[in-house]
């Protein structure tokens, strides 16, 4: 005996109800993509294209997102200076990071040059949290802490000025 709305049948009632979802246009995949976090253009343009939309097409939408502000590499690569930088970062590892998302030198630039003043600073915090108070007489320490800085990315002249200022008490 068959129940009604028993969903004895292949096709339950609640299947029946699900709706299809319509694909998402290609501007509505960008936009997706830039509301959760900035993009660089060739970022964005191989997530469209990982995403089935044509190159043409994504260049495309990329430049009206671009002239309507919702892209901007710019933006883009000051978001990531900062976020770098917070991280313990130095310039020289983000420089490289930068030149890996196909962003003109004009945006590099200015995006270090916004961040000139902070670098002494991230340093010094990075320091902090690697070794706490720098023993100024243990060698050993001091050494680690430059190579840690010279890996990260900042050059001599900051790391040196870094481990003065952490000597200094600051």
């Amino acid at each position: 005996m068959t129940v009604p709305g028993g969903g004895g049948d292949e096709t339950s009632s609640s299947a029946r109800r699900r709706r299809h979802r319509p694909e998402p246009s290609p501007t509505a995949r960008a936009l997706g993509l830039l509301t959760r976090r900035e993009h660089s253009r060739k970022e964005l343009a191989r997530k469209l294209t990982g995403r089935g939309v044509e190159s043409a097409e994504a260049a495309a939408v990329i430049d009206k997102l671009a002239e309507a502000g919702w892209q901007d590499d710019a933006r883009f690569a000051e978001s990531v200076v900062r976020s770098r930088a917070s991280a313990g970062y130095g310039p020289g590892w983000i420089r490289a990071e930068l030149g890996t998302h196909g962003l003109g030198t004009d945006a590099v630039s200015a995006a270090m040059e916004a961040y000139q003043d902070g670098w002494i600073g991230a340093a010094r915090d990075l320091l902090r949290r690697r070794f706490g108070v720098l023993d100024r007489s243990d060698a050993g320490q001091r050494r680690k802490a430059l190579d840690l800085l010279l890996r990260r990315g900042f050059a001599m002249s900051l790391a040196k000025a870094a481990l003065q200022d952490s000597d200094d008490g600051d």
